[in-house]
C-alpha cells in the first residue's frame, strides 16, 4: 500500500506540488522555476510594491489620501480623461487611415504594393517621439511649413495641443491596424460578399454590413494596439503637450520632480494606469466574445483587376498615406545634415551635427547598442526556453506562468520604471541607478513580444523529430539545443530583431530608469528636443532611423530563409 501511494499522481487541487516533487525535477522544471523567481522579482515584486507604495500618505501613515485626491482634484483625473481622449482619438483616426489602406492593397491590383508595405512598417518601428520631434520641426511655433504658411496668409497656430497629439499617434499607430486588418482581408471567406452581391448590394453596403463585421476581432486587436500604445506613450505628449499633462506624464513628474518629487502619489497614479489598461484589455475580449465569427476559409478573395484610371488613382492614394507617414524620418535625416549654430539653422549642408554629437554624448551611442544586444540575447534564450515550456509541456503551472509574462503588455513604461526603482532603492538587492535594472526593465518590457514569435514557429514544428532523438537516449537538454532550437532559429532570431528596434528606441523605462553615467540615444534625443539642440537631435535620430532599416532588412531576410513569423 505505502508503494501504490507513493506511485499516486498530486491531487487535482494542488497543482504546485508536481513543480517542487523532487523525483519531476528534471531540465524543463529546472527552468519553469527558474523564470518563475525571475517573474516574481521583478514583475510581482516590484508591482506589489507599488501597490503596497500607494496606500500611504506623504507623511508616511496608511492611508486612502492619494486616491482620494485623484477623485477630487481636477488636475489628476482631468489627467485621465485626457489621456483616454488623445488614445480614443487616435484610434478611431488610426481605423479610418488603416482600414480602407488595408483594403485597397488587398482587394485591388493597384502598383507598388511591396513599397507600400515596407514604408508602412517603417513608419510603425521608429519611436513616436521622433515623430513628434519632426513635426515640431515642420510645425512647430517656428516650423519651415509653420512660416510658409504664414508668408501666404494662411493663419496657423503650430501642432502643440492635444490635437498635435492626436496627429502624431494616428501616422505612428496606423500600421497596426493595417497589418491586421491586411492579414484578416486575405484570408476571409468571400461566401457572404458574394451572396450580397448577388441580391444587389453595393460595395460600400457589402463592406459595412459584411466584411467589417466578420473581421472585427481581427480589428478589435489591432484597435487595442492603438489604443494601449498611445495611452502608454510618454514622449510624444511630453513633447508635444504644452501644459496638457496625461496620466503617464503626470506620474513621472509626481515621482522625479525638482521639488522633491511624490512617490506614493506617482505610485497611485501608476496604479490606475495598470487598472484601466488591463480593463480597456478585458472590455475587448468581452466584447468579441459576444459573438462568433467562425468562418470555413475555402474561399479566399481574390485581387480585383482594375482600369487604368482607377487603379492610378488608388495607387497614388495609397502611396500619398504611406509617404506622409515617412515625411518624420526623411525630415530627421535631411535636418541632420543641415549646417546648425545651437538652436539656429543656416543654409548649407554640414556634418557637424555628426561631429558634435561624437564629441558630446559617445556614450550615449554605445550604452544603447550594449544595453539593448545584452536584453536581445537573454530575450531570445528565454522566450525559446519558455515558449518550449508554454507549447510542449502545458499545464496549470505553465498556464499561470503564461499569464504572469502578460503582465508587462498592459504597462506602460513609466508605470514600469517607476515600479522597479520603489523595489530596488533599499537592500537586500539595490539596482536603482545601474545598467542591470535598465536591462531588466528592457527584458521584461519586450519578453511577451518574443515569447509570442516563439511559441507561434514551436506550433508549426513537429514533435517526432525531438521524440526520435530522446527515444535514441539523447538527453531532453541537449536535444532541445541541437535540434528543436536550431529549427525554430531562424524564425526566433527575424522576431528577435524587431524586438531589438524596438528595444533601441525606449524611452518611456529608459527616462524614469537612467541616469548620467547610463544614458541612451533615446533619452539624449529627449535631451536635445527640449534644450533646442535640433541639429544634434536630428543626428541622433537619423542613428536610429538607420539602424532600424537595416534591422528591418536583416529581420526580412531571416524570415524568408526561416520560418515566417
Amino acid at each position: 500500500m505505502q508503494h501504490i501511494k507513493a506511485a499516486t499522481p498530486p491531487l487535482p487541487g494542488n497543482p504546485l506540488r508536481a513543480l517542487f516533487r523532487p523525483k519531476r525535477w528534471d531540465f524543463w522544471t529546472w527552468v519553469t522555476a527558474a523564470v518563475y523567481l525571475f517573474l516574481l522579482a521583478f514583475i510581482v515584486y516590484p508591482l506589489f510594491s507599488l501597490l503596497f507604495n500607494s496606500f500611504f500618505n506623504d507623511k508616511g501613515a496608511f492611508s486612502l489620501e492619494n486616491y482620494g485626491h485623484f477623485l477630487k482634484l481636477k488636475y489628476y483625473y482631468g489627467s485621465l480623461w485626457n489621456s483616454l481622449k488623445v488614445s480614443g482619438l487616435a484610434t478611431v483616426f488610426a481605423i479610418l487611415v488603416g482600414v480602407p489602406l488595408a483594403y485597397v492593397t488587398t482587394r485591388y491590383d493597384i502598383k507598388g504594393k511591396g513599397l507600400i508595405r515596407i514604408l508602412v512598417i517603417m513608419s510603425l518601428l521608429s519611436p513616436p517621439f521622433i515623430g513628434a520631434y519632426s513635426w515640431i520641426l515642420m510645425l512647430g511655433n517656428n516650423g519651415f511649413i509653420t512660416r510658409f504658411l504664414h508668408e501666404i496668409g494662411i493663419p496657423f497656430k503650430s501642432v502643440y495641443g492635444w490635437k498635435g497629439i492626436v496627429f502624431v499617434f494616428t501616422l505612428q499607430f496606423y500600421p497596426h491596424i493595417f497589418l491586421y486588418v491586411s492579414g484578416a482581408l486575405r484570408t476571409i471567406d468571400t461566401s457572404l460578399e458574394e451572396a450580397a452581391e448577388s441580391l444587389g448590394r453595393s460595395a460600400f453596403h457589402r463592406l459595412m454590413t459584411i466584411t467589417l463585421p466578420l473581421i472585427f476581432p481581427t480589428l478589435s486587436a489591432g484597435a487595442l494596439m492603438v489604443f494601449m500604445a498611445s495611452f502608454a506613450d510618454f514622449g510624444t505628449p511630453m513633447l508635444l503637450g504644452q501644459g496638457f499633462k496625461v496620466l503617464p506624464i503626470l506620474a513621472y513628474e509626481q515621482f522625479i520632480s525638482e521639488m522633491g518629487g511624490n512617490p506614493a502619489m506617482a505610485s497611485t497614479l501608476s496604479v490606475i494606469l495598470i487598472v484601466c489598461s488591463t480593463a480597456i484589455l478585458f472590455l475587448q475580449r468581452y466584447v468579441v466574445s459576444r459573438k462568433n465569427y467562425t468562418m470555413t476559409g475555402m474561399r479566399t478573395p481574390k485581387v480585383q483587376q482594375l482600369k487604368t484610371l482607377p487603379k492610378w488613382i488608388l495607387t497614388c492614394c495609397a502611396l500619398l498615406v504611406a509617404c506622409v507617414s515617412m515625411i518624420p524620418q526623411a525630415t530627421v535625416i535631411v535636418t541632420s545634415f543641415i549646417k546648425t549654430k545651437g538652436p539656429v539653422f543656416h543654409p548649407g549642408f554640414s556634418l557637424n551635427s555628426y561631429k558634435e554629437i561624437l564629441f558630446r554624448v559617445p556614450k550615449a551611442i554605445a550604452h544603447t547598442y550594449t544595453f539593448s544586444l545584452i536584453s536581445i540575447v537573454i530575450m531570445i534564450v528565454m522566450g525559446m526556453l519558455v515558449a518550449y515550456v508554454l507549447v510542449r509541456r502545458k499545464s496549470k503551472i505553465t498556464a499561470m506562468l503564461d499569464g504572469i509574462i502578460m503582465i508587462p503588455y498592459v504597462m506602460p513604461g513609466t508605470v514600469l520604471g517607476i515600479s522597479l526603482i520603489i523595489a530596488f532603492n533599499k537592500p537586500p538587492l539595490i539596482l536603482t541607478g545601474t545598467w542591470v535594472i535598465l536591462v531588466i526593465a528592457y527584458v521584461i518590457r519586450k519578453l511577451p513580444y518574443t515569447i509570442r514569435s516563439s511559441t507561434a514557429i514551436l506550433h508549426q514544428l513537429d514533435k517526432s523529430v525531438e521524440e526520435a532523438s530522446i527515444s535514441l537516449g539523447v538527453p531532453p537538454m541537449k536535444t532541445f539545443f541541437k535540434t528543436t532550437g536550431r529549427m525554430m532559429a531562424p524564425g526566433v532570431m527575424s522576431g528577435g530583431i524587431l524586438s531589438w528596434v524596438t528595444t533601441i528606441n525606449e524611452l518611456s523605462s529608459t527616462v524614469v530608469l537612467y541616469t548620467g553615467a547610463t544614458a541612451t540615444i533615446s533619452v539624449s534625443i529627449y535631451s536635445e528636443v527640449f534644450t533646442a539642440n535640433y541639429g544634434t537631435g536630428a543626428a541622433l535620430a537619423s542613428i536610429l532611423s538607420a539602424t532600424t532599416l537595416i534591422s528591418l532588412l536583416i529581420a526580412n531576410k531571416l524570415s524568408k530563409k526561416g520560418l515566417q513569423l
